[in-house]
């Protein structure tokens, strides 16, 4: 395991060293996060050895691997989804479901993918949309699952059924500051992330931002968190919702205050420009959230949220079931 010793005392910011200027950062409340608190993420291709992939994720929490997906296929996923959603006038008339472009004279938060207040019936357009045979058989694309094997070591997968799609138009809010095993609590097993980008995503138009070196800071959090529920019944010490958690159980809202306050300042914020065929892996205590999406085009937002388990592990029973916006979970 030489290349794992030599990735863990290389110096840490110089593999986030970018010619490209950082963007403005922004979340759902509180001010931009400074450019001082922010960096780029490293990707990797496909072709780097294995060794090499598993060592980073280890010692950085996340694994952004570049083109594991065609991204036609990708793309092909984004056209069926918007068209789909197109009967809520969110898109922009006279463009491509393909693109995705989001229509300005709409409301926002009332067009958001999960978390928001939209409409009845768009919600159950979005419960559709999360049980068509397309959205299910891109789940099974053979090379993600068998990156996902591969990188893992896994005889075979185990993907939880509440695999989750989150569209985010500009103007609405974003996904909130946590990490993954606060709302899967359930399961003893440790699982993989995987959030997959469904079309080109760049830093500031709605994309996961990853607090550095914070797989320590989530478990601290967790243990916290299990401390209080002590006198808590079973049911509720796994409820992301349970009384010592936000409203929506998320940690924060505020990136900027979080980076400062609850992490100390020193852990940046890291970030990256996606495109669609990407993947980014990540550990279930590595605290994430998306940013803004203030995109220049217009583009929505839209990416799977997916959690995988080794076949047998102790997963979280919870999510084997198809997601619909009031399931609880």
């Amino acid at each position: 395991m030489a290349s794992c010793d030599i990735l863990v005392q290389a110096p840490q910011h110089d593999k986030f060293v970018s010619p490209k200027k950082l963007p403005t950062l922004r979340s759902n409340q509180g001010n931009h996060v400074d450019t001082a608190s922010t960096g780029w993420m490293q990707s990797v291709t496909t072709d780097t050895p294995r060794e090499e992939m598993r060592a980073r994720y280890e010692h950085e929490g996340y694994l952004w691997v570049k083109n594991v997906m065609p991204r036609e296929d990708v793309l092909d996923m984004r056209e069926h989804y918007f068209q789909q959603l197109s009967p809520t006038g969110i898109l922009l008339p006279s463009t491509s479901p393909r693109d995705g472009i989001f229509d300005p004279t709409n409301d926002p938060l009332l067009h958001q993918g999960l978390g928001g207040a939209p409409e009845q019936a768009s919600l159950e357009l979005l419960n559709t949309a999360h049980a068509t045979p397309t959205y299910r058989d891109f789940l099974t694309h053979p090379a993600l699952r068998g990156f996902v094997r591969d990188l893992m070591n896994w005889s075979k997968e185990v993907l939880v059924d509440r695999a989750m799609l989150r569209h985010n138009c500009p103007g609405s809010l974003s996904t909130g500051i946590h990490y993954d095993k606060l709302f899967l609590r359930g399961g003893e097993a440790e699982f993989l992330t995987a959030w997959v980008p469904i079309g080109d995503c760049a830093a500031t138009g709605g994309g996961l931002m990853y607090l550095e070196d914070s797989n320590a800071l989530g478990e601290e959090l967790e243990a916290e968190f299990t401390r209080h529920a002590k006198t808590l019944s079973a049911e509720e010490r796994i409820d992301a919702f349970n009384k010592h958690m936000m409203k929506d159980g998320f940690l924060s809202h505020d990136a900027e205050e979080f980076g400062r306050v609850r992490a100390g300042g020193r852990l940046r914020w890291l970030v990256g420009d996606y495109e669609a065929g990407d993947v980014v892996f990540h550990k279930p205590y590595m605290i994430h959230a998306a940013t803004k999406n203030e995109d220049e085009l217009g583009r929505i937002r839209l990416a799977s949220d997916l959690r995988f388990y080794e076949e047998g592990a102790a997963l979280d029973r919870r999510w084997m079931k198809v997601w619909k916006h009031d399931d609880g979970l």
